[in-house]
């Protein structure tokens, strides 16, 4: 209250904010203790795993007599006994491309403290279709890092990783390890972003990305720039249909609807090999042979085509790319990860 920054008025601010955070691990429990802590009146809390005892050197928010509980419902009594005047919302749930977008959008803000690609990607998008502001942070063992993503002006997290990389090149903090406080500085540098974007006040990571090395106590930062070509950015940011092409995307609920009566043509842009592991049927034509192979497709050009990869990524590129050379093209939104969440 005696900070001219933020008095009464920004009290008042905080208490009228929303905040989703996504996962009550590492990242997520120094931010939400601080989110609670600084007044910030609605939290929400997607989460679906359980406390360990592995786990309680790095998720400060728990103790000894949480092992076994639910992360969801530990981390909302320990939000209550430090603030009991916060409205918190619990979502025992994994979040996926399928519901990102209803739980994203119900917030003015959301913070990222997950640790898988899929579940960072999901989040991401959503965020940019949302208009939703994202506070990011990723850790590992000695490292991490942090930006802002999916504001008006500013990047995504795919105009700077615009595919997630190859399963299991990354190891998650469970196999790779991690130093306890590493969470602890990022989830906290998360905080503070959230708290100043809810405030309109100092200079915000909208743009560069805050890389901390703990082992050389080092901060330094990259800049980064929004991506004319980000599939997430050029059709979340503008229209999610083109006045001239007609919708650019189809949802993994309405695919499924479709193929019980009019199956369309399915095209993979993935990896053989990914194709091979996991698919929805269709031609395999991956995304960097997809300009000299196109003419396998000329017997379809009359048909509606529905390109998918992963995520949504590549199926994106994809899509644009043949819609400009004359074909009804659409992107599966959030790839073959919202296709499996269906099942």
């Amino acid at each position: 209250m005696t900070l001219d920054e933020v008095g009464a008025v920004g009290q008042q601010r905080l208490a009228e904010a929303s905040v989703l955070v996504v996962g009550a691990g590492g990242l997520g429990a120094p931010a939400l203790h601080h989110l609670a802590a600084s007044g910030v009146g609605r939290i929400g809390i997607v989460e679906f795993d359980h406390v360990d005892v592995t786990n309680l050197h790095r998720q400060t928010l728990y103790s000894t007599d949480d092992v076994g509980k639910p992360k969801i419902a530990a981390a909302r009594d320990r939000l209550l006994r430090i603030n009991p005047t916060v409205a918190v919302d619990a979502y025992g749930e994994r979040l996926t491309a399928t519901n990102a977008r209803d739980l994203i959008g119900a917030y003015d803000l959301v913070l990222d403290g997950s640790d898988t690609f899929g579940t960072r990607y999901a989040v991401n998008d959503a965020s940019v279709r949302t208009r939703t502001p994202l506070v990011f942070a990723s850790i590992s063992q000695f490292s991490g890092q942090a930006s802002v993503f999916g504001t008006e002006t500013g990047p995504c997290y795919r105009c700077l990783f615009p595919d997630p990389p190859p399963p299991d090149l990354i190891p998650n903090c469970a196999d790779g390890g991690v130093l306890g406080v590493v969470p602890s500085i990022l989830g906290t540098i998360q905080a503070a972003e959230a708290i100043k974007l809810i405030l309109g006040i100092g200079s915000s990571l909208v743009g560069r990305l805050l890389l901390v090395d703990v082992l050389a106590m080092e901060f330094r930062e990259i800049g980064v720039e929004r991506d004319p070509g980000c599939p997430a950015c050029r059709t979340g940011r503008t229209a999610e249909t083109s006045p001239d092409d007609g919708s650019t995307e189809i949802t993994a609920p309405e695919l499924r609807a479709r193929m019980d009566t009019d199956v369309p043509v399915l095209v993979d842009v993935r990896e053989a090999a990914e194709h091979h592991a996991d698919h929805i049927g269709g031609r395999l034509i991956p995304l960097g042979q997809l300009d000299v192979r196109a003419f396998e497709l000329d017997d379809v050009r009359d048909r509606e085509v529905v390109v998918y990869c992963a995520s949504g990524g590549r199926s994106a590129r994809g899509a644009q790319w043949l819609r400009e050379r004359g074909f009804r093209a659409v992107s599966l939104r959030g790839g073959m990860d919202a296709w499996n969440a269906l099942r």
